[in-house]
């Protein structure tokens, strides 16, 4: 193996994404994750609430909902990126500054390498190995990135949507069937094309004389 395009490539993305957090700095890295997250938050939370006054505007109820959840979005990440943007201000120009930036560009190499082992799961999945080019396939990197995706998906859930609130999960699972009251049985599927007939038509049609 010998450096191709594929190590230039992620050599270059981690670069760039550790210089531009360590001009940011490693806390306003984080806090606008935290921002994204609150409005993310605020949205799901307050969306009911706020419905009824967008359907005054808006007649069509899921328009409406969605328009309300946009809007709290919008509004929840204005105000909250405004306050942790003074706070990353802060603590860039007091002592620790050096160390938040030092921590930013870590952070940033790290979220670079990050989305290339995202980007070669999805190339690995849409091109199998044997038609792969060879730049990605004699690349030095290749292995090592093929391994951080195993063990990225082995962190995965196999059911993610275990990991939303519980609430969330209530509306996006599908209703359960209805079980029989005790003392009834359920109705038998049945068996053939005539079985159904006969059931639909509550029985067997009387002879024609």
């Amino acid at each position: 193996m010998t450096v191709t395009l594929l190590d230039a490539i992620l050599v270059g993305i981690m670069l760039v994404s550790a210089l531009l957090a360590m001009v940011r700095g490693f806390s306003r890295e984080v806090l606008s994750v935290v921002s994204w997250a609150a409005a993310a938050a605020a949205a799901f939370f307050f969306y009911e609430d706020a419905t009824p006054f967008v359907q005054q505007y808006i007649s069509s109820e899921k328009v409406a909902m969605v328009a309300a959840g946009l809007g709290i979005f919008v509004i929840a990440l204005i105000i909250v990126s405004f306050i942790t943007l003074r706070i990353a201000d802060f603590i860039i120009d007091s002592r620790i500054g050096a160390l938040d930036r030092t921590l930013g560009f870590v952070f940033g190499a790290a979220r670079g390498l990050l989305l290339v082992v995202v980007a070669m799961l999805f190339f690995n999945w849409l091109s199998p190995a044997d038609t792969q080019p060879t730049w990605v396939v004699d690349a030095l990197s290749k292995p090592y990135l093929d391994d951080l995706g195993a063990q990225l998906i082995a962190a995965v859930p196999e059911k993610p949507v275990e990991l939303l609130p519980e609430q969330l999960r209530e509306q996006l699972e599908p209703p359960a069937a209805s079980e029989p009251a005790p003392g009834e049985t359920a109705p038998a599927e049945p068996n053939s094309i005539e079985d159904a007939i006969e059931g639909a038509g509550g029985g067997a049609p009387a002879p024609v004389n």
